[in-house]
Order: structure tokens, then sequence, then C-alpha cells
């Protein structure tokens, strides 16, 4: 018993005080969340927003259709979806829970990526979501000229 504290006490480590830091941040994210690409993988990107208006789904994906800023190039975010792209969310009601989301854009559907769906699907949810449309990650069904495609949740999350 004696040894094993000798040896403890003699390792070298010293007790240090306690490090104290700020509080952690609470409350919801300030910005518009958009999903872009780095690398192939989606990556949430926040853009600010004057705190006091609300920002409605529509302008999350007039942003995401606009594509990355300089800053956001320069740091080699990209997007699949196509420049220009419009789309409305619709939200449908559902029994027990807030609804399902439907974006309609413009042009067909079968025109886009994978990972632009995707793009569109999350940047939706997040939306939906932090404008209280929806309760939690919402399936996303996005329809164009040409049909539908098929309801899916934002792979990202």
């Amino acid at each position: 018993m004696l040894l094993g504290t000798l040896l403890a006490a003699g390792c070298g480590v010293r007790p240090s005080p306690v490090i104290t830091g700020r509080s952690a941040v609470s409350g919801p994210a300030q910005g518009i969340g958009l999903y872009l690409v780095a690398q192939g993988e989606l990556v949430l990107v926040l853009r600010p927003v004057k705190p006091t208006t609300p920002t409605p789904p529509s302008e999350a994906l007039a942003r995401l259709a606009a594509g990355p800023q300089q800053n956001e190039r320069d740091q080699g975010l990209t997007s699949e979806v196509p420049t220009g792209l419009t789309a409305a969310i619709e939200v449908t009601p559902a029994t027990g829970r807030f609804g399902d989301l439907t974006v309609r854009v413009t042009g067909p559907t079968r025109a886009l990526s994978p990972t632009a769906i995707d793009q569109i699907i999350c940047t939706a949810a997040d939306a939906a979501a932090q404008a209280g449309l929806v309760g939690g990650p919402a399936p996303v069904t996005i329809v164009g000229s040409d049909g539908a495609q098929p309801a899916r949740r934002c792979p990202a999350r």
C-alpha cells in the first residue's frame, strides 16, 4: 500500500486548480441554415439574418438556389442545386404531429442530382423546424414538373 502511494506521488503530475469557462450557448442558432457540399458531404452553413425578423422557409430555399457566397467558395463549399431554382414549401397536416413537407420546384426533379435533392430536403426541413412548422425532422417530398420524388428525411442528421 505504501509503495503504491509513493509511486503515485512521484509520477510528476501536479494538481491544478479548476478551470472555468463561459456558459454554454443556449437557444436557437441565429441564421438561416443551408446545406452545402464539402468534399462530397452535406455541411450545415448558417448565414446571418436580422434576429428580429422571422425568416420564411422559402427564403432559405432561395438562398440555397443562389449558390455559395464567395467566402463559402473560398472554403471549398459547393452546391449541386441549380442556380435560380425556384422552390416553395407546403406543410401537409398529419395526425399526431405537425405535418409533412412538400417542396414544389420549377422544372423536373429527375434532372436534380441525388446530392441536390439531399440539399433541398435538409435545407427545407431545417427551415421549417426553425419556423415552427414541424416538430422535428419531417419527411420531405420534392415535386416538380415531371412528378414527385419519394418522401425522405434529411440524411445529414
